[in-house]
């Protein structure tokens, strides 16, 4: 695996990080999950300074164990998935653009470093994504089976909302990337439904808008006690796939 080239950083690159942090930093308080806005003081994420790995990495290892791993953008499932059922996220060292600001086709530093790491200090939910793509890697050869995890992946750990005691808040990190989707996820304008793995696994996602279906976990201790029926809710579609095919 490559490092980070911390050095590598121009001032363009210290700037985007400052705007995009103090914007998402402003956005938050009374929207982000509780478990967010203390991972975010428990590995000392600033805006004046762009997260350094070396720096990250002891800070996020005290707390679950977990650590990052450099990529170069998107990696193969395979990857993917074997690095998170490691302990390991994967994480990309680049940041855009001063014009895209708003809007990238292929995540960056911001969304991968800023809006996933925090919650990674989270013991509970850190566990329901290990096992996740551990299953994930049992199914790697299926690309049907791959496509129903990535429902429950992009759903919950891109995508998805939590009820806590002041209200409803997002922990997805697809969403926590977003100002525009941060105020749009919890507005009135998208359709709110309780956490329901056998409906993610039949609801097909976009990448290019904002979600128009949000779901809500009681707690990320719920989160993981899923995993049994993720398992065997999938392996009823599997075996329904498999009789189709074979039909």
């Amino acid at each position: 695996m490559s490092m980070q080239q911390y050095s590598n950083y121009t001032s363009e690159d210290f700037a985007v990080w400052k705007i995009l942090f103090e914007r998402q930093v402003q956005n938050l308080p009374g929207r982000a999950t509780a478990a967010f806005m203390e991972g975010l003081k428990r590995i000392q994420f600033t805006a004046d300074s762009i997260p350094n790995f070396e720096e990250t990495d002891p800070l996020l290892s005290s707390c679950t164990g977990w650590e990052l791993t450099v990529v170069p953008g998107i990696v193969a499932d395979d990857l993917f998935f074997k690095l998170l059922s490691e302990k390991k996220f994967p994480a990309t060292t680049w940041l855009r653009k001063m014009a895209q600001l708003d809007y990238l086709e292929e995540p960056d530093m911001f969304h991968d470093v800023f809006a996933h790491v925090p919650l990674l200090t989270n013991k509970p939910f850190v566990d329901f994504l290990q096992a996740l793509s551990k299953i994930a890697l049992r199914h790697i050869d299926d690309a049907w089976a791959i496509e129903l995890l990535s429902r429950i992946y992009w759903f919950t750990i891109e995508f998805g909302l939590i009820q806590e005691e002041g209200g409803l808040r997002i922990y997805g990190a697809g969403i926590l990337s977003s100002a525009g989707e941060t105020l749009y996820s919890l507005s009135n304008k998208p359709e709110h439904r309780p956490y329901d793995v056998a409906t993610i696994l039949d609801t097909p996602y976009r990448k290019d808008t904002f979600q128009e279906i949000y779901y809500i976990v009681d707690s990320y201790e719920a989160l993981y006690a899923s995993i049994p029926e993720i398992e065997e809710e999938l392996a009823k579609r599997i075996k329904k796939g498999t009789v189709i095919s074979l039909s």
